[in-house]
């Protein structure tokens, strides 16, 4: 529970580029609901997104938000009507809370709920802040052996677990990921943890490409100067067939044609990486061979799937983390993202009182 003495520091965004941390009031549960003493937050590039510019395709930022939604913590407090979860549990939060009660909702796809709620998305509050409230049935416990840091990078796994499922991965799949940021990144963990024997992961960035290539690619291609075509023709070389499946994950149009050209006829090619809103593409190409393309929003029912890859080993998610700043921090932890300064890959900013991993 909260003492007396205790603040509430939050990172808030105002407008374009205008970060400000400052205090705000201790928020106290509802009905069904738990207040979290927040732990460790990831920076995701939409936070940054919404720090450089103020929106993401329809959702601008009209009024003072908290950023952040890659959070972890400990029950603080309890709403009524909360049973699985008691005080001094940690818990992996999963930041968007959908109506359960419309189609989607009901047919298992709760992230395309029209009126979900989703952490710094505008208009709803993150979770860069010392206390949060949440929905008690979106919390996830975290086992002893599974620290803060790990329970925040659920998040972006889920979203390569999701990314994963819709690319309809399996045992022996042969795998295309283009970009090596931190959703590309975890997708590569998804598909090996899913089965995938042979994965190719393609970025401008030769540090980024070694990154991938220490946590499991079996091989990186650097598409900086190339066309298309010939990645494509370099990626079947590589993998001695074309992929099964591949997964945008840049949100370049390069990249996205890379995916198409790609794939194999039938194949699965899926799109998670968010670019320009319209794009060219070589769809005939995609229509003669029946190269499925499919979308990839945020993510559902992942989240159970993504902490058993990390409780159990099969993914280990603690290389993503390359940065670690404290809350008071968050503007320059901010800056070390956007600049990607020191080769940042996942930035985590500490907001608790408890020791940083723990």
């Amino acid at each position: 529970m909260p003492t007396a003495t205790d603040t509430n520091l939050s990172a808030v965004l105002y407008t374009v580029k205008n970060l400000r941390m400052e205090e705000r009031p201790i928020p106290q549960p509802g009905l069904n609901e738990v207040q979290i003493e927040i732990q460790a937050v990831g920076i995701c590039g939409s936070d940054v997104h919404y720090w450089q510019n103020g929106s993401i395709g329809d959702f601008v930022v009209k009024a003072p938000m908290v950023l952040g939604h890659e959070p972890s913590g400990i029950v603080s407090a309890l709403g009524e009507g909360v049973k699985h979860l008691k005080v001094g549990d940690r818990v992996a939060l999963e930041p968007g809370i959908p109506c359960r009660m419309c189609e989607h909702c009901r047919g298992g796809t709760y992230n395309l709920c029209p009126d979900i709620t989703f952490s710094a998305t505008p208009p709803y509050h993150g979770t860069l802040t010392r206390y949060y409230v949440h929905a008690a049935d979106f919390c996830y416990k975290l086992p002893d052996h599974v620290s803060f840091e790990e329970g925040a990078l659920l998040e972006p796994l889920a979203v390569g677990v999701h990314a994963c499922r819709r690319a309809r991965i399996a045992l022996g799949s042969k795998v295309l990921i283009t970009g090596a940021g931190p959703i590309g990144l975890v997708s590569l963990l998804a598909a090996k943890a899913m089965g995938a024997s042979n994965v190719v992961i393609t970025d401008i960035s030769p540090g980024r490409l070694a990154a991938a290539k220490k946590m499991g690619a079996d091989f990186t291609l650097n598409a900086a100067g190339k066309d298309p075509k010939t990645l494509a023709t370099e990626v079947t070389n590589l993998l001695g067939a074309m992929p099964d499946s591949s997964i945008e994950c840049s949100g370049a149009e390069t990249s996205t044609q890379l995916g198409i050209y790609a794939t194999k006829s039938g194949g699965t090619f899926v799109l998670v990486g968010m670019g320009g809103h319209e794009v060219t593409l070589p769809l005939i190409n995609a229509l003669i061979r029946e190269v499925d393309i499919r979308g990839v929003f945020r993510y559902a029912n992942c989240y159970p799937a993504a902490l058993e890859m990390v409780a159990t080993g099969k993914v280990d998610v603690k290389p993503l983390i390359t940065h670690h700043y404290s809350l008071e921090q968050a503007l320059d932890a901010f800056e070390t993202t956007r600049t990607g300064a020191g080769g940042a890959i996942k930035v985590m900013i500490h907001c608790g009182r408890q020791s940083q991993s723990s």
